[in-house]
């Protein structure tokens, strides 16, 4: 029995570029990113549990094999992938990685479907900054970052550095500005994070939300799970689009 069984299998184009989507649930719509290297098992558990709280989610397959579990080779292959596709920017700075506009066009695609108050974006690890970059051209209502390491901190500036174009940044600060809160979720000595979450409170003010986790693991949601994090995204997401 596969963990994917129960959710439909899908695609989504835009822009010419195609990837496949799984989706299930009823309720306001949340777009779940997986981690690296791909949609793994400990990622489709979280997917299930957003689902349970009365959400339609739709899980993006971005690279790896979906339901693969996580290893030292798969971890290879897609940092392989991330590092020489030109839908990911994985070390430029002050950049939006392109898939940016795919995810986007995801998520309205969503939204205009379900209604309601906006989407849900949860990011995490490599695609963790990617829920901030759909935050600024979508109807994104509920963004998580969980442990973003987009781009990798090779150095100061990057590991501060949001993995945004500046004109997205501004788009970014008007929406939040605005009202619209962002949650950030991280174990405090987490290197691949760096010092982003910084970089976001001096960018966002108080409407950026902190989990901060004691210790140096990395995936919160995920292979390293802490429920503390898990329960205060799930109500995070509650709180911003409501349940079905």
């Amino acid at each position: 029995m596969s963990l994917l069984d129960g959710w439909v299998a899908g695609e989504h184009t835009a822009d010419g570029v195609t990837h496949p989507v799984y989706r299930r649930g009823h309720g306001p719509g949340v777009v779940m990113i997986h981690e690296l290297p791909g949609l793994t098992p400990e990622c489709i558990r979280f997917g299930d549990e957003i689902v349970a709280r009365g959400h339609t989610v739709v899980m993006p397959v971005l690279f790896g094999a979906p339901g693969a579990p996580s290893s030292p080779r798969a971890i290879a292959s897609s940092l392989a992938r991330v590092c020489v596709s030109r839908e990911f920017h994985a070390f430029a700075l002050g950049r939006t990685s392109p898939v940016a506009g795919w995810l986007r066009s995801l998520a309205r695609e969503l939204h205009d479907e379900l209604g309601g108050p906006g989407v849900g974006a949860v990011g995490m690890c490599f695609t963790g900054g990617f829920a901030l970059a759909m935050l600024a051209d979508a109807p994104i209502a509920a963004p998580v970052l969980a442990q973003p390491a987009s781009p990798f901190p090779v150095g100061r500036r990057r590991a501060a550095d949001l993995g945004l174009g500046p004109a997205d940044v501004a788009a970014v600060r008007a929406k939040v500005d605005a009202g619209c809160q962002v949650l950030g979720v991280r174990y405090v000595d987490d290197r691949a994070v760096g010092t982003r979450f910084e970089t976001l409170s001096r960018a966002l003010g108080s409407n950026f939300l902190t989990v901060d986790l004691p210790g140096a693991r990395h995936a919160t949601l995920t292979e390293h799970r802490d429920e503390t994090a898990v329960t205060r995204v799930l109500d995070f997401l509650d709180e911003k689009l409501g349940t079905g």
